[in-house]
């Protein structure tokens, strides 16, 4: 037997102790401030505190995206100043790509880097900061050390001047609203932060504490918005069954003069809206519209969400063909749940549904692109959209949504009403996000919903997920009792197939039909028209067309880069289809069920 030496019992536990206390002393710390002296200049001042980092050196990174805005949008190229010292030591930094600097600690436990980021692009993506007001998306202005995302963090605010709120879903620490923290990178770059002296409006919902934060002038009755956003939160809830926050939930709302679009965070979004749009009745339902589509990202997305959606690789893209689940089906609940609530009428609603349907399938790129490949190519396509986008493209939001009404219509159908696509967000969400805590697949999300409807969907994937074939809307709808008819099926009417417009003076082409008059005639976008049949053009092309017959011939002189060219186009048949949606005269008790349930008709 080996010889032992015993430690006596006190001293073993002062040695373990003595230890433990090394070890916590020892472990990394990063605190970051934040100041904007100057906000006129639209500067953020970002100072970062990194303490008992043993490493030979530091990766700093910044994001090069903003996660629920798939474009990489280069956010290192707003910072100036980057430096890095330990005291009174400057110590060696360098940018070793686009978006990472290299501190080299010199063996230094105490590194301070500084770097000011310019902030001049109010959207709900970006940052801004002036003498009004400051703005921040974390992605665009804090940067972490590379390997050390999930370090928690303190930021303590600097306000300028007589700035006196703050709104965030960041905790606070010690009561002081200008110091707050943060569980990881993640969460920091996920809770967006209004800084200034707006009015703070306050409900609860859910049983959770809400906060909205009201920038900028306005024609909102305080009271009326909120009521009715509690509504609309209530209404969210009740799709999945209970709410997800823990602490409180912030609206961020800037009231701008061309506002429009929101942006989903973990526990708070943006929303961006015209400051007078409060009123009529229609648009503010376009207001509430907004907030049920941002609430609804609470659950879809931001926690039932495909696989590549998390963790984020904030280097680079971060691909998934399921933006038309993340994105398309919020944008079918969003109207839907403004219905639910009691907002819209179930006519009015029916007219909206049928406005998009006209709006997908008057859009030529419907028949070129899938949803699939929409969702895939949002990273090079659909935040940048050019002249010949319509004819090539297709919006994962907007046939998304009505994807998501098909499959609704087939679900309710196939349980006889008793099942909707409600139950497979909610299975969905108790499966992925709370049991296996990850992302689903493209093969996931096609198995839960054949689960809730009983029927396999291969065909509807691979027609109207895959491909490009036109939904069979009449069908869908004649579940719920509901007449579908295209009004222009024999209209004979002719179309240019091009838009123009008055350009100083100047009639010149700014769009083209894909398969149109003028496609197939040799039309080009910037060609300026010149004459029609030898007569000089002064006005819109297209009322010079209306009334002509299909087959009719007509000769264009256009100047194109200064060229004048003679162009012969033949008249075509408008392509475009008016879709009209009414209750049969006679409805199935089946369809009358269906038709209820989908409407929420008590």
């Amino acid at each position: 037997m080996a010889n032992r030496t015993f430690l006596p019992s006190r001293l073993l536990l002062l040695l373990v102790f003595t230890c433990f206390a090394f070890a916590l002393q020892a472990a990394p710390k990063l605190a970051y401030k934040l100041a904007m002296p100057e906000p006129q200049t639209h500067y953020f001042e970002v100072e970062m505190h990194l303490q008992d980092f043993k490493d030979k050196y530091l990766d700093i990174k910044m994001p090069v995206w903003a996660p629920g805005s798939y474009l990489v949008r280069e956010f290192p190229k707003h910072v100036e100043g980057f430096s890095a010292t330990s005291g009174s030591k400057k110590l060696k930094a360098e940018k070793i790509n686009k978006n990472t600097w290299r501190v080299y600690t010199d063996k230094s436990r105490d590194v301070e880097v500084n770097y000011k980021v310019y902030a001049f692009e109010l959207t709900v993506r970006t940052s801004f900061v002036d003498e009004m007001h400051a703005y921040l998306n974390g992605t665009s202005v804090f940067m972490y050390p590379d390997k050390y995302k999930n370090l928690p963090s303190e930021i303590t605010v600097e306000p300028y001047g007589n700035w006196n709120q703050i709104s965030t879903s960041l905790p606070i620490i010690g009561g002081n609203k200008w110091k707050l923290k943060a569980d990881n990178y993640d969460i920091l770059a996920d809770s967006p932060m209004e800084i200034g002296t707006h009015k703070i409006l306050n409900f609860e919902a859910s049983g959770v504490q809400h906060e909205v934060a009201m920038f900028g002038d306005s024609n909102y009755d305080d009271v009326k918005v909120v009521a009715d956003m509690k509504k609309i939160v209530e209404e969210c809830t009740k799709v999945f069954g209970e709410h997800p926050v823990k602490g409180k939930y912030v609206f961020i709302i800037h009231n701008i003069l061309n506002g429009g679009g929101g942006l989903e965070h973990l526990n708070s979004t943006t929303l961006q809206v015209a400051r007078w749009s409060y009123q009529p009745e229609n648009s503010y339902n376009g207001f509430l519209s907004l907030v049920a589509h941002e609430y609804f990202h609470l659950w879809n997305v931001k926690r039932l969400r495909p696989k590549p959606l998390g963790p984020f690789n904030y280097d680079a893209e971060n691909y998934t063909n399921l933006l038309w689940v993340s994105e398309g089906l919020t944008s079918y609940y969003d109207d839907h749940l403004v219905r639910r609530a009691g907002f819209y009428s179930p006519e009015r609603y029916l007219d909206i549904i049928t406005s998009a349907i006209n709006n997908v399938e008057n859009t030529p790129g419907v028949k070129v692109q899938s949803l699939a490949e929409s969702s895939f190519d949002a990273w090079i396509k659909s935040y940048r959209p050019n002249e010949n986008s319509r004819n090539a493209e297709i919006s994962y939001y907007s046939k998304g949504a009505l994807i998501g009404l098909l499959l609704d219509l087939e679900i309710m159908n196939q349980t006889k009403g008793e099942e909707t696509l409600d139950n497979v967000m909610q299975n969905m969400y108790q499966k992925y996000y709370k049991k296996l805590d990850r992302g689903f697949t493209d093969e996931e999300m096609q198995k839960e919903l054949e689960k809730v409807a009983g029927i396999k969907l291969d065909n509807f994937f691979r027609d109207y997920i895959y491909g490009t074939v036109t939904p069979d809307y009449a069908k869908y709808f004649a579940y719920a009792g509901l007449k579908f008819t295209n009004l222009n099926a024999n209209s004979q009417e002719v179309a240019l197939g091009a838009t123009t417009a008055n350009q100083g003076g100047k009639i010149v082409v700014t769009n083209v039909v894909r398969n149109g008059s003028a496609w197939n005639g040799g039309l080009n976008v910037n060609d300026e028209i010149i004459a029609l049949n030898g007569y000089r053009i002064t006005e819109d092309l297209n009322k010079s067309v209306t009334g002509r017959a299909e087959g009719e011939k007509m000769n264009l002189i256009v100047n194109r880069d200064g060229r004048l060219l003679s162009i012969d186009l033949t008249m075509q048949k408008n392509p475009n289809v008016r879709f009209k949606i009414e209750k049969m005269p006679e409805q199935t008790a089946a369809q009358q069920k269906i038709f209820q349930k989908w409407l929420r008709i008590q």
